[in-house]
């Protein structure tokens, strides 16, 4: 598992599929009164996403771990127009009554050229992992401009620091010109401890040098439409 191995991007085959995936942060502003059926009423809407293409990777709890969220969805798909679309749904859907898009990032799966057959998990059909780092990254200016050999020996050298967590799974697609970010990073761990280790043990590599930015981060852990309401509550 690599922090950054989906970096240094090669054109790739434009006839190939593509993998966009979007997280959406979602806070509660208004108290709202939710009807008995707005979890069932999420659970039908999920199955028309999927129907066109939206695959729910899952909603997690994000509540009390910062001041500012409450629930992140997790979706991905082919189109992101598609994905777009998704969330206004989600947002306009009973379930979702009285809350707020705080945050909201969008990634695609390009080719790595330093590990051609490092790919996001979800993009393989891995099964989602109970608990959910997600945060955006902005290399150095340096970065880019340094030698092939030399930025390729970094990540791998931090590529086989994370081979030390291989309960955790990583999600690294390329966000240049989606946003404020160039990479997103969502990792999947079965256990909240294995993400809190893992960062701590990615700290010690010479990539480190080379990150400018690297917040606001969201965890939480992957919960059901009944849960999102109790949440929301």
């Amino acid at each position: 598992m690599s922090h950054t191995s989906a970096e240094s991007v090669t054109k790739t085959d434009e006839s190939a599929e593509q993998f966009f995936t979007l997280w959406t942060v979602f806070k509660r502003s208004v108290e709202v009164l939710r009807s008995d059926d707005a979890a069932e009423d999420f659970e039908a809407l999920i199955g028309r996403l999927a129907d066109a293409g939206v695959i729910h990777r899952g909603s997690y709890d994000v509540s009390a771990m910062r001041a500012d969220a409450d629930i992140m969805v997790w979706l991905h798909g082919p189109q992101p127009e598609a994905l777009q679309r998704a969330v206004r749904d989600i947002r306009r859907s009973p379930l979702f009554a009285g809350t707020d898009i705080v945050w909201s990032a969008m990634g695609v799966h390009r080719e790595a050229e330093f590990a051609k057959n490092h790919t996001p998990a979800f993009s393989r059909g891995v099964e989602p992992a109970q608990w959910l780092c997600v945060y955006p990254f902005v290399r150095s200016y340096e970065w880019y401009l340094l030698p092939d050999a030399e930025r390729g020996a970094m990540l791998r050298d931090h590529g086989l620091l994370g081979r030390d967590f291989p309960q955790v799974i990583s999600n690294t697609v390329s966000s240049f010109a989606l946003g404020d970010w160039e990479w997103i990073l969502g990792l999947e761990a079965p256990e909240l401890v294995d993400l809190v280790d893992l960062m701590r043990h990615l700290r010690a590599t010479e990539a480190r040098h080379h990150v400018r930015e690297e917040i606001p981060f969201y965890t939480g852990r992957r919960v059901s439409a009944a849960e999102i309401a109790e949440v929301l509550a």
